[in-house]
């Protein structure tokens, strides 16, 4: 894509949906970083359903913190990796309690010295939690960059990097949002549904045309 068909891409993801937010349910930016942590390798509809006790049981730091391994183990056994996971939350809770008085750090090298937090989940926060234009390469956003042609990389990194050089300015705040829920909505994996989106005519994908033709599911 050049600069003008960048710019086109992204006002039409914006007028369609002005103010994208995570899908994600959280109360606090302690919870949203519980939440990000947890949705490794997981929908955020398991997410959300596993830690709508959770949370319940321990809004902060401290009280999950007292509610220990076992205890978030417990409300957390339905997501996949929930041993890892359960330790990783308890040990970052100790830190956050211990550096932080509970709250959450506002800088990348802080984040990511976070147990369970990488990259992805320091700039998830980092976008949702404090407003900075970060973008968080996920599955859905590698595929639509590489498949729309916006920011082709072989990695997730070098995808994210491309991001943040050619996303226009003024979207680059909200392009996070927007391009994870057009790979999760529109540009799916399988049978992307290239008919109703949006972006189809300035799309540079080569098959796009094939499955335009076919009655989205």
């Amino acid at each position: 894509m050049n600069k003008k068909t960048r710019f086109e891409f992204f006002r039409r993801l914006r007028d369609a949906n002005p103010a994208p937010t995570t899908e994600l349910e959280y109360a606090s930016t302690f919870q949203l970083l519980i939440s990000v942590i947890l949705s490794a390798q997981a929908t955020d509809v398991s997410v959300n359903k596993a830690t709508r006790a959770l949370y319940v049981a321990a809004p902060d730091a401290f009280s999950m913190l007292e509610l220990g391994e076992q205890g978030i183990r417990e409300h957390i056994k339905s997501i996949g990796l929930f041993n890892t996971k359960a330790k990783n939350v308890a040990r970052t809770c100790a830190r956050l309690v211990e550096d932080y008085d509970g709250e959450v750090p506002r800088t990348r090298a802080a984040l990511e010295a976070l147990p369970g937090v990488g990259r992805k989940t320091a700039n998830v926060v980092l976008n949702t939690a404090f407003g900075e234009a970060t973008i968080a390469v996920d599955t859905h956003i590698f595929r639509v960059s590489n498949r729309t042609r916006l920011a082709p990389g072989k990695t997730p990194n070098a995808v994210e990097q491309r991001l943040m050089k050619v996303v226009p300015a003024e979207f680059r705040g909200d392009a996070h949002h927007w391009l994870i829920l057009h790979g999760r909505y529109t540009c799916l994996a399988r049978n992307p549904r290239c008919a109703s989106c949006a972006t189809h005519d300035i799309c540079d994908w080569p098959e796009k045309d094939r499955y335009a033709s076919a009655t989205d599911n």
